[in-house]
């Protein structure tokens, strides 16, 4: 591993004395919880939008220094750490990891900057234990860290395994390969298990199941898969040929996979962590990120080339059902990916909830009040919110004291 100090490094010491402090830059009485927007600039960096999100309106108030270096060129990914303390962006140009500290009032401090073990990272995950960080990457290096694979002689991907210590540092990484061109990954949150989805072929067998060693973070795969060496395709459970987005419930019974081309949201049940096909439901037009609502009972998808998001309510067996309260909610241009306010266990039931999308085209957020009693959206006042050009993701942390 290579660790690349950064020219604006706060030592963790620092960090940790700030928050010890409770330094502060104004107020947080009206904080909710803090949202943070990765945007994917390749020159020079990638950025990270932060707002603070007030508890009465859900409207978004920039932080006072944001916008700020992601830590590398196109930023393709940010993922919190389960304590809420940390943050992870994936950089794609600079293949390399960076971690923030997040201070109590919602600022963020680089700390350090981590190789992953291959090159080109698309997507990121943290197991529910918070002791790995799983890295997807398009191509495999050579010992010598040069490239192995090429666009015009497609090889194998991967996974970069990162320990993270007690800290959040990251450790050494090890590697386990998946198939061609993997675009997302999600661990389990019940259970050990980690699922990969790639546009490896036409096969349609794009969905890749892993068990994960608790104590090491190594990943084995699931039976009935093949993982194919030099550019020959892999194969795994059935999916369409162009999944973009992928979420589990927060039971750990069921896996959904979007699929952008053929327009639609795939289910599947989980026994002993291998997915079933159950069915697909339609969306709007190339669907890709998604998520819950705080209780599980809601799916929303981002439909990118239909500047929407779509509700679905979820059926006996777990196929989603098209809302009749929520079908279609208008973004801004190019939804990419949907965050919600706060966790399940963080949820304080005197403040509302809400729903943001990152907007890729508009290079903004917009933000969507969510009713818990039956799902409908209503758009926040003064939205859509600005941000910076290319919006990729976003993660939502609750303020303190909830964290």
């Amino acid at each position: 591993m290579k660790l690349k100090p950064m020219g604006r490094v706060v030592t963790a010491s620092m960090l940790s004395l700030a928050m010890a402090l409770g330094l502060t830059a104004c107020s947080n009485d009206y904080t909710v919880a803090y949202l943070y927007m990765a945007t994917s600039k390749a020159l020079p960096h990638g950025f990270i939008n932060g707002y603070q999100i007030d508890y009465q309106s859900g409207s978004l108030l920039p932080l006072a220094d944001s916008p700020i270096d992601a830590g590398g060129r196109d930023t393709v990914a940010i993922v919190a750490a389960p304590n809420n303390l940390f943050l992870y962006t994936v950089n794609n140009f600079d293949s390399d990891v960076t971690l923030f500290g997040i201070g109590t009032d919602g600022k963020l401090y680089p700390q350090h900057t981590y190789n992953i073990s291959g090159s080109l990272p698309t997507a990121a995950a943290i197991d529910a234990a918070g002791k790995f960080l799983y890295v997807t990457f398009t191509y495999q290096n050579n010992a010598d860290g040069s490239q192995l694979y090429s666009p015009a002689n497609p090889g194998p991907g991967g996974v970069s395994i990162f320990p993270i210590n007690s800290d959040n540092t990251l450790g050494t990484p090890t590697t386990v390969k998946v198939g061609r061109n993997p675009v997302g990954i999600v661990t389990s949150t019940v259970g050990n298990f980690v699922y990969v989805i790639e546009q490896d072929s036409a096969s349609s067998a794009n969905l890749l199941g892993f068990a994960q060693y608790s104590t090491t973070g190594a990943l084995t795969l699931l039976p009935n898969q093949t993982i194919n060496s030099g550019n020959v395709a892999s194969s795994g459970f059935p999916s369409g040929s162009a999944p973009n987005g992928m979420i589990e419930d927060k039971t750990g019974t069921h896996l959904y996979v979007t699929d952008q081309t053929l327009g639609v949201v795939a289910a599947y049940t989980l026994n002993n962590g291998v997915p079933t096909w159950i069915g697909q439901t339609p969306t709007d037009a190339n669907p890709m990120g998604m998520s819950f609502d705080l209780s599980g009972k809601y799916l929303y998808v981002a439909a990118y080339g239909a500047n929407a998001v779509d509700g679905y309510t979820l059926s006996a067996n777990g196929l989603p059902v098209r809302s009749t309260v929520a079908a279609s909610s208008a973004t801004g241009t190019g939804p990419t990916c949907i965050a919600v306010n706060g966790a399940p266990s963080n949820a304080n039931p005197s403040h509302a909830e809400y729903l943001y999308t990152s907007n890729q085209l508009g290079g903004n957020i917009t933000g969507e009040q969510l009713n818990a009693q039956d799902g409908s959206l209503d758009q926040i006042q003064g939205t859509p919110f600005s941000g910076s050009a290319l919006p990729t993701c976003a993660v939502i942390v609750p303020a303190l004291p909830l964290r």
